[in-house]
């Protein structure tokens, strides 16, 4: 055994986005003390990189995000298309390939106005989104935002 399959750690999926995190958090502390950079043309170039499926599921989660709600401001978080408010996460996407995963995932954050009794879901799998999926998709990100 090597080195790599004997370490019960990260995987090196993981590993990157630890890495793509401290770059957002470096360029983030760049941008202080100026004017808010606009980050969604980097969310739009990652969303670009990704692998078909993943890319045309982002592609509509960010049209639906930024019409439904149009005060949150799409970043990276994680590598990842995220839609913050005040800087906090509200909802994030993560991709199906970035992580060897099934399916991608529509999260979202603690900041998310979703509480609903005492039990509530705050992550969605995706494999393809229909007329129904994307209504639904609005309402939740509208109520997010608050």
């Amino acid at each position: 055994m090597d080195a790599a399959e004997k370490h019960e750690g990260f995987t090196a999926e993981e590993r990157e986005a630890m890495k793509d995190r401290a770059k957002e958090v470096k360029s983030a502390r760049r941008a202080k003390g100026g004017a808010k950079a606009d980050t969604e043309p980097e969310v739009l170039a990652k969303i670009a990189e990704m692998d078909d499926a993943d890319r045309v599921l982002a592609e509509k989660i960010h049209e639906i995000v930024r019409a439904a709600a149009p005060g949150l401001r799409p970043k990276l978080w994680y590598g990842m298309p995220a839609y913050a408010r005040d800087g906090k996460i509200v909802c994030h996407f993560q991709c199906a390939g970035k992580f060897k995963s099934k399916y991608a995932t529509l999260g979202f954050s603690d900041q998310a106005a979703l509480d609903d009794g005492t039990m509530w879901p705050t992550a969605f799998a995706l494999t393809k989104l229909s007329a129904d999926d994307e209504k639904r998709i609005r309402e939740l990100v509208r109520r997010a935002a608050g």
